[in-house]
């Protein structure tokens, strides 16, 4: 099942410029998602990280990850309606090349460990074949 923008936008509260997705290519419940974050030089960001070798800070790459996650849990938990989904914790992560301009991260998601309102993910990102980013993320639902 494939995810545009205004889909995601359905699930998650993030909105521009905090929104770290544009597309879900691939969502199985349960199994895995892929989204895409295509890394534009037109992002505020590389005003000031850094003028000279912009790079995409790692903590955008983590944010990016885990509204992907966010994504990939609400399928996963099957829920419906208006539902907070909670980034509580990172247990790993850890960062192989720089991110920049023009690159493409593909962020895949699978499970770690489910739990009734909670649930640990692990996302990878990806730019064209290599690694670039990896993290163990856990997570916490609450209804609204």
């Amino acid at each position: 099942m494939e995810l545009n923008i205004q889909q995601i936008q359905e699930i998650i509260p993030h909105r521009f410029p905090f929104l770290l997705i544009d597309k879900v290519i691939d969502v199985v419940p349960n199994q895995k998602l892929i989204a895409i974050k295509n890394v534009s030089i037109n992002e505020s960001y590389f005003v000031g990280h850094f003028p000279e070798e912009k790079v995409m800070p790692g903590v955008l790459i983590i944010e990016s990850m885990a509204q992907a996650a966010c994504v990939y849990f609400y399928y996963s938990k099957n829920l419906h309606g208006k539902n907070l989904i909670y980034y509580l914790a990172k247990t790993t992560a850890k960062f192989h090349q720089p991110v920049t301009p023009g690159d493409q991260l593909r962020i895949e998601v699978t499970t770690i460990k489910m739990m009734k309102m909670a649930g640990f993910l692990r996302a990878e990102a990806f730019v064209k074949e290599k690694l670039v980013a990896e993290a163990e993320i856990g997570f916490g639902v609450k209804e609204v």
